[in-house]
């Protein structure tokens, strides 16, 4: 029995595009970040927006709130700690929960992201119209919900 052949039109599919937009993106975000001297990950700068809004979540919260499995956010998490970025105390009632803190040189490299990460926003919304960037959210957001992913906020 012969199978039918599968043709893929990756040009004109969204997925190879959302990928090498986000590498573009990612390549972009760790020379700003370097340029500016910061020693900071896009990975690593997730988790401290997520404990700026958050302080104190628990590292079952955070690995949900990164799209992380706990084995990586883990391995992430030692290495902010090796940083001084945060640090990780157990829980008072249950030993099993490690629940993460920002220290203060966690927050002031927080601090020092933001106009990096504005310069990088701005860079890639450039002749983008309001528009135009509210129709794209609307489509990732559709992308996200095909795969069952709720899309309420970053």
């Amino acid at each position: 029995m012969k199978t039918k052949e599968v043709t893929i039109d990756f040009e004109n599919s969204i997925g190879p595009w959302i990928g090498k937009t986000i590498k573009i993106v990612d390549y972009h975000m760790h020379e700003a970040m370097a340029r500016h001297g910061l020693d900071l990950s896009k990975e690593q700068m997730i988790v401290l927006k997520k404990l700026t809004e958050r302080d104190g979540l628990n590292q079952n919260e955070l690995a949900f709130l990164t799209y992380r499995d706990k084995s990586s956010l883990a391995r992430l998490l030692s290495k902010m700690e090796q940083k001084n970025y945060i640090f990780r105390k157990q829980n008072s009632e249950d030993k099993r929960i490690n629940e993460v803190f920002l220290t203060d040189t966690g927050k002031s490299i927080y601090q020092k992201t933001r106009p990096v990460i504005k310069e990088i926003i701005d860079t890639m919304e450039q002749d983008i119209t309001q528009e135009e960037k509210k129709l794209v959210i609307g489509i990732l957001k559709k992308v996200q919900g095909n795969f069952g992913i709720e899309t309420t906020s970053l």
